[in-house]
């Protein structure tokens, strides 16, 4: 990860900082109370607020009241917009072709930190290849599975080589607290831009804001150089 990166936005939007506020006081006295280590981590793996430290260091967060659960035998990734092949593939087909590794940090603009942690999946790049993206094509729209989330990269962004649609994280398959069956990754960037529960990629003319940048989000979230 060489590439040059942009400066750390200054915190989070409005309208996430104070629901965060709000739920912290309880949140903390929760984490005071005193839980066995499983029940903790049984609580923190479904935690909507994101607040509660989970195994390894990660948190939950959804932006949806639920999510449903995808397997092999249900999940679809749809890729279409601006290409010349629109198609969509299972997550068995994703699992055939070339995987690709990816080691970076995990970093949410929470404050929270995972460093050096593998991805495993299909590289981007490789996929807008095959659906042949059309020359008035300049960025993709990313939707998920939840009905809510969205995200956006531009296309050289999506093009890196340290960005792949995952199937696996720290060498296993992503769970569905973790955005499985399939999420993005995308090293150099903050962890709200891996967008997950994925169920679909547009190649559009423009770029279109993700949820939380109508919030207030950088569009480009690099991490720091120093991060």
């Amino acid at each position: 990860m060489t590439d040059q990166r942009h400066p750390k936005e200054t915190g989070a939007p409005i309208a996430r900082r104070t629901m965060l506020s709000m739920l912290g006081a309880g949140a903390a006295a929760l984490a005071a109370a005193p839980l066995l280590q499983n029940g903790w981590e049984r609580l923190a793996a479904t935690d909507p607020t994101g607040l509660l430290p989970g195994p390894g260091g990660f948190r939950y967060f959804s932006v949806a009241g639920s999510v449903p659960e995808r397997t092999a035998a249900d999940y679809q990734l749809r890729i279409g917009g601006l290409v010349e092949r629109p198609v969509t593939y299972t997550l068995d087909e994703l699992r055939a072709m070339p995987q690709t590794r990816v080691v970076g940090d995990v970093e949410c603009t929470d404050g929270w930190r995972v460093p050096r942690t593998p991805f495993s999946g299909v590289s981007l790049a490789h996929l807008l290849d095959l659906a042949g993206v059309r020359p008035e094509g300049k960025a993709l729209r990313f939707t998920c599975f939840d009905g809510v989330y969205t995200e956006s990269l531009t296309l050289d962004q999506a093009r890196r080589s340290d960005v792949v649609v995952a199937l696996d994280m720290q060498d296993k398959p992503l769970t569905h607290e973790r955005g499985g069956p399939v999420r993005l990754y995308v090293a150099p960037m903050y962890f709200y831009k891996s967008a997950k529960w994925l169920s679909g990629i547009s190649v559009t003319e423009k770029v279109v804001p993700g949820y939380w940048e109508e919030y207030g989000y950088d569009v480009d979230g690099w991490l720091d150089q120093s991060a």
